[in-house]
């Protein structure tokens, strides 16, 4: 596969995935943040070019030197001919094998590709599968034609009040990554306390400070731009937090000028309401995520 390098072609990139929405959200966001800074030190393939069928983002050689770190071997893959995409794949070395990684994609239909490729390879693959919401401005900007969009109400939906004397709005610090560690859903090991440390380093965080000084509220950001990894402590709980850190996060990105999207667990019927509330966009595809471990 090609390697896309230099500004000039990422940018002809994004600009070609954004046609492609909302199929092509995981790799579109990732490329909209390469051409941010590239934080993560990702790069770009590509079957051909200009007229590509396969894109497939993961980071340099020398990042992935940690065969078990999956939070880090991670690549985003969107592709308009999944026939063409596993030709692709399976001929080149692309992907490591070798290594415990993790596959994403905003497409679903990846997921018999991905057995395909990785049988073979005696590879273990286990499919995780979420919601995928994108917020209302956002949606506006890049997906106008798409029926809930035009359904959106003219105003933004506002969250209820919170108790701003006693919880306070900050940005995370990188000390605060055993905490968020420790409620993250798909964490809870060193290795994703690195990589929750070096979101907080790469990108715009917030937390909500309790009356002791420390986090009982937060939203990160990973680098295919999505927002993630946010929580309430359990004591915290029922006061609007999470709603309202959704929504100055939401406000902050957009200031910015990212798109902003995040994933919900079908099973969290909390994060579905607050959601459905601020007139978050469910996308038709949903969120996939590929865990692969060599047996």
């Amino acid at each position: 596969m090609f390697h896309l390098q230099g500004p000039q072609l990422l940018q002809m990139l994004e600009k070609s995935l954004r046609k492609s929405l909302p199929e092509s959200l995981k790799v579109y966001g990732t490329v909209f943040h390469m051409n941010q800074g590239n934080p993560f030190k990702l790069k770009a393939l590509v079957d051909r070019w200009p007229d590509f069928n396969t894109v497939v983002i993961r980071p340099q050689e020398q990042e992935m030197a940690d065969d078990f770190d999956h939070y880090t071997n991670s690549y985003q893959i969107y592709s308009k001919d999944l026939k063409s995409c596993q030709e692709s794949l399976s001929t080149s070395d692309v992907i490591n094998w070798k290594q415990h990684l993790q596959i994403q994609s905003s497409q679903p239909s990846l997921d018999e590709v991905i057995r395909n490729l990785a049988t073979p390879k005696f590879v273990k693959v286990k499919q995780t599968q979420c919601i995928l919401y994108v917020m209302p401005e956002t949606a506006r900007k890049l997906l106008p034609s798409l029926p809930e969009t035009k359904n959106l109400p003219a105003e933004r939906a506002r969250p209820k009040a919170i108790n701003q004397e006693m919880f306070k709005l900050s940005p995370l610090d990188p000390a605060h990554a055993a905490l968020v560690n420790k409620f993250w859903h798909f964490g809870g090991n060193e290795r994703s306390q690195r990589f929750i440390e070096r979101c907080i380093q790469a990108f715009p965080t917030f937390c909500l400070l309790g009356p002791k000084g420390t986090p009982a509220c937060w939203s990160l950001m990973d680098q295919t731009g999505e927002m993630r990894m946010g929580a309430t402590l359990p004591e915290c709980r029922g006061q609007g937090l999470i709603s309202h850190m959704l929504f100055v996060h939401t406000q902050a990105l957009e200031k910015l000028g990212f798109p902003v999207y995040n994933h919900t667990d079908r099973a969290n019927k909390i994060i579905q309401k607050i959601s459905h509330t601020l007139h978050h966009i469910p996308m038709p595809y949903g969120w996939n995520q590929w865990n692969c471990v060599p047996l």
